[in-house]
């Protein structure tokens, strides 16, 4: 079973994205700060990282930056769920490592799990759409650089 940390701490937040993706078949870890996360991330080695950048004890990007310091880690696809979707804020997160970002004041459930299926593929026997994949296949087109696109159009 493919396996995500989940590192929020917004606990209503939190809860949502362990109930939506346990929905679509992943094994789901929870943490409330940067520094059980990153404790939690050695431990599990989870194949994705759902990670907020401004929490207490460690912020997001003190994550990515001891991620990049640890062979043993630091190849785990990030997807970084903030307030922000500042240019400046993206490009650092990418710099360390961020394979993509979602914007929480925009958050869609349905988004999360296209992203997080778009890095490591669906759960077992989760209930993800294939729409997301076959628009993939149809076009040809990789989500790589997506995140820059999705700031630019709005």
């Amino acid at each position: 079973m493919k396996k995500i940390v989940v590192i929020e701490d917004e606990e209503a937040l939190r809860n949502l994205l362990q109930k939506k993706l346990t929905e679509e078949g992943y094994s789901v870890e929870v943490t409330e700060n940067g520094e059980e996360g990153l404790k939690k991330v050695r431990e599990v080695k989870p194949d994705l990282i759902l990670l907020d950048i401004i929490m207490p004890k460690m912020g997001g990007f003190e994550v990515l930056e001891e991620m990049r310091k640890d062979e043993s880690i630091s190849s785990i696809p990030v997807i970084v769920v903030s307030n922000s979707g500042q240019p400046v804020e993206i490009d650092r997160a990418r710099e360390l490592g961020a394979s993509d970002w979602l914007v929480k004041t925009e958050f869609d459930p349905q988004e999360v799990i296209d992203k997080v299926i778009a890095q490591i593929g669906k759960g077992e026997g989760g209930e993800a759409s294939d729409s997301f994949e076959k628009k993939e296949e149809e076009t040809g087109e990789e989500k790589e650089g997506g995140v820059e696109e999705e700031v630019r159009e709005e």
